[in-house]
């Protein structure tokens, strides 16, 4: 008998994370237009079935990359201006792909950049937190990312999978989903390791967890490993937000999520009142 999570049924509100490794093919570098277009006919059947559905996308910079032509193989760090440069460039692009494939399902979306002081400033906060209110009214689906055109180290999150724990905070979301390079978490790094082992349920997130979540990434897009995913669990944990980890090969799994299948990690959440996201996103990176 199939093993379904009750506790993840009827959730009302939703934050989707997806990260520049997945949206790309791994051998060019360039967009996976039928990955993306699954992904937001996902995204669509949620908004058509009545749940608020909020977007946390990365790539604006490797688009860029590939639009000017810097090689994503070059290993070498470029000038943060060449960085903010391209994500300008980036996002625009970005972002009208977004725009055409969602019009495609008739849904309406909106973009939503932020950097670190949209949430520790508390009338910027207020502000956000109006913007997201009045776009779930109009039944629009928020496309986010951080600000990184003009993000510097001070101002940085440092990785959307914290960005989008922070924005199901804001929100009030009720589930934040994860799609990552890895289905979920492990014992060790199972690319490393074929002996660690899955880890199908955290329903208290101790420090031994932390210590699980060496970081790694497999891809030369993204910018979290496990670690950066632990953080936005913890995040979304103590602000009453249940997460769940998987794989993003297959983005069909998303309708199959909010259904109750066992998929991925999930994170149980266990709301700590004494949790202050301004003050934690203020201590971030430092």
């Amino acid at each position: 008998m199939e093993n379904i999570r009750k506790f993840l049924l009827n959730k009302k509100r939703v934050v989707v994370k997806i990260g520049s490794s997945s949206l790309h093919h791994p051998e060019t570098g360039d967009l996976d237009y039928a990955k993306l277009d699954i992904l937001i006919r996902e995204l669509c059947n949620m908004r058509n079935s009545g749940i608020d559905v909020v977007l946390v996308s990365s790539g604006a910079i490797a688009v860029g990359k590939k639009a000017v032509q810097i090689d994503r193989e070059d290993k070498e760090d470029h000038p943060i201006a060449v960085k903010q440069a391209c994500a300008a460039i980036g996002q625009a692009r970005l972002m009208m792909i977004y725009q055409k494939l969602f019009a495609e399902y008739n849904q309406v979306t909106a973009q939503v950049l932020m950097t670190k002081n949209t949430v520790v400033d508390d009338l910027n906060r207020y502000n956000v937190q109006n913007t997201f209110t009045e776009l779930f009214k109009l039944g629009v689906i928020p496309v986010v990312n951080e600000n990184d055109s003009v993000a510097t180290y001070e101002i940085k999150f440092g990785d959307n999978d914290s960005l989008s724990a922070i924005v199901a905070s804001i929100v009030k979301a009720d589930m934040l989903i994860l799609l990552s390079d890895i289905d979920g978490l492990y014992s060790d790094d199972p690319r490393k390791n074929p002996k660690a082992e899955f880890i199908s349920e955290v329903d208290d997130l101790t420090d031994d967890y932390f210590e699980m979540g060496k970081e790694s990434t497999g891809s030369d897009s993204g910018t979290g490993g496990m670690s950066t995913k632990l953080q936005a669990a913890k995040i979304a944990t103590s602000c009453g937000i249940d997460m769940v980890i998987t794989s993003a090969k297959d983005v069909k799994v998303i309708h199959k999520i909010i259904s109750g299948k066992d998929i991925g990690t999930v994170f149980r959440s266990k709301r700590d009142d004494g949790f202050d996201l301004p003050e934690f996103v203020r201590e971030m990176n430092q």
